[in-house]
C-alpha cells in the first residue's frame, strides 16, 4: 500500500467502507457488486473510495463479493497508467476486456443478481453488454451505494476540509489577480496553477458565469481565452476540486468590481437568507425534501425562476445521491457533506445568481465548511 500522503485510508476506515457497502448489498438481495469509475470528471471517485486507485486514464472496477475478498479490475492497456501501488486491494487483474472477465468471474461465483454502481453514467457500453450477455440480473446500485457512503468518517472529513482549503486558495487567487483587460481564461489559469501546485491533479471542474453591469447571465460556460473582462462585468468563477485525499468540495463567490445590479443585490440578500436557513435546517434526521423547501423560501414569491438543482450529497464522487430537492425523502445523516447551490434568475433570464458552498450536516444544523460569509468581491482583496 502506498503511504505517501496523509489521506490514505487506515485499515479501520477501509473496513468501515466495506461493512457499509455490504450491508446495503444484503438489504437489496445482491450476490455481488461491481463498482465502476472513469476519468470522466467527478466520476472516478467510487473506485478510489473502494480500492485507493486514482484513475489517470480510461476506467477501472472493483468487484465486491458479500463475504470474499474484493478484486480490482483494470484494462490491460492501462497497466502503466496511474499509480497502482496506491491500490489497497491485494487481488488486481489487468485484462484486455474487463466486461468479459467480470462476466466470467460472476458466472464462476454462481452469482445471479449483480448490482452495478455507475450503470446510469459511467460504465463503458461494451463492458455492460458483456455482463448483460452473461444472463445476469443486473441491478442499478447508484442510489443505494451513494446512500451507504453518505455518512463521512472523521478521516474523510479531514480530507474534505483539506479540499476546501485548496478550493478557497484558488478562489482567492482569482480575486487577487483580477485586473480589467485580462481574459476570462487568464484569470481561470491563476486558479488552476494554485490547484495543480496543491495536488488536485486532474480533479478540477471549472466554469464561469458572466454578465454586464454587475449581473450574471444564467449560463455556465468555459472561460473564454479571447474575451477580456471589464470593471462593469459580473464574474463568478465556479470552482470544484478535490485535494490529495480525493473528496470533492464546491466553493465560489461573485466578483463585481463596480458593484451589483439592483436585481443581483436582491438575489444576494436572498442567498444570505438561504445560507442562514441551511445552517438552521440541515440537521441530522431531516428529509432532503424538507430541507429544500425550507431553505429556498427566500427565492419564492419574487417573480424569479429556479434553474440548477438546489443541492446534493458530495464525496469522492462529485455528485452523489441524494439530491436536496423535491421528491427526495432521504433522511440526512450525521456528518453527511452536501454542496448547496441554488440557481435563481429573473423571468427574462437577464440576471441570475449561483454560487457554491459545501455544508456538513450535524445534529445542530448545517456547518458551512468555507467559513466565508455570503458577499461579493471587487477584486484585489487580500483575503476572503
Amino acid at each position: 500500500m502506498n503511504q505517501t500522503h496523509p489521506f490514505q485510508p487506515s485499515q479501520q476506515e477501509i473496513d468501515r467502507r466495506y461493512r457499509n457497502t455490504r450491508a446495503a448489498m444484503e438489504a437489496h438481495g445482491l450476490d455481488g457488486l461491481i463498482v465502476s469509475g472513469s476519468e470522466y470528471t467527478g466520476f472516478e471517485g467510487a473506485v478510489r473510495y473502494m480500492c485507493g486507485f486514482h484513475i489517470l486514464h480510461r476506467y477501472a472496477y472493483v468487484i465486491v463479493p458479500l463475504k470474499d475478498s474484493p478484486v480490482a479490475v483494470f484494462p490491460k492497456e492501462a497497466t502503466w497508467v496511474g499509480d497502482h501501488t496506491a491500490t489497497f486491494i491485494d487481488e488486481q487483474v489487468k485484462t484486455p476486456h474487463c466486461g468479459e472477465w467480470m462476466a466470467n468471474y460472476c458466472r464462476d461465483q454462481g452469482w445471479k443478481r449483480v448490482g452495478v454502481y455507475g450503470l446510469d453514467y459511467v460504465i463503458p457500453v461494451r463492458d455492460y453488454q458483456a455482463l448483460a450477455d452473461a444472463g445476469l440480473e443486473i441491478v442499478s446500485f447508484d442510489v443505494a451505494f451513494d446512500h451507504s457512503r453518505a455518512q463521512k468518517s472523521e478521516e474523510e472529513l479531514a480530507s474534505v476540509r483539506h479540499s476546501m482549503d485548496v478550493n478557497k486558495a484558488g478562489v482567492l487567487a482569482v480575486i487577487q489577480a483580477y485586473q480589467s483587460g485580462k481574459t476570462e481564461a487568464e484569470l481561470m489559469g491563476v486558479a488552476e496553477n494554485v490547484f495543480s501546485s496543491m495536488g488536485t491533479a486532474r480533479n478540477t471542474m471549472d466554469m464561469v458565469l458572466i454578465g454586464p453591469n454587475g449581473s450574471l447571465l444564467p449560463q455556465m460556460v468555459f472561460a473564454d481565452p479571447n474575451r477580456r473582462v471589464a470593471d462593469s462585468d459580473g464574474l463568478l468563477y465556479g470552482l470544484e476540486v478535490t485535494g490529495t485525499g480525493g473528496h470533492w468540495v464546491e466553493f465560489s463567490r461573485m466578483l463585481s468590481p463596480q458593484g451589483l445590479s439592483k436585481e443581483t443585490q436582491e438575489m444576494m440578500d436572498a442567498y444570505a437568507e438561504f445560507h442562514e436557513l441551511a445552517k438552521e435546517h440541515m440537521k441530522t434526521g431531516a428529509s432532503a425534501e424538507d430541507v429544500h423547501r425550507k431553505c429556498v423560501a427566500p427565492f419564492q414569491g419574487k417573480g424569479w425562476r429556479m434553474g440548477h438543482v438546489c443541492g446534493h450529497s458530495i464525496g469522492m464522487t462529485m455528485i452523489e445521491h441524494p439530491r436536496i430537492g423535491e421528491g427526495s425523502e432521504f433522511e440526512l445523516v450525521d456528518n453527511m457533506v452536501c454542496s448547496m447551490h441554488p440557481h435563481v434568475m429573473t423571468e427574462d433570464r437577464r440576471a441570475s445568481l449561483y454560487f457554491q458552498e459545501t455544508f456538513q450536516v450535524t445534529k445542530d444544523g448545517g456547518v458551512p465548511l468555507s467559513g466565508i460569509p455570503v458577499k461579493y468581491y471587487r477584486g484585489g482583496e487580500a483575503a476572503l
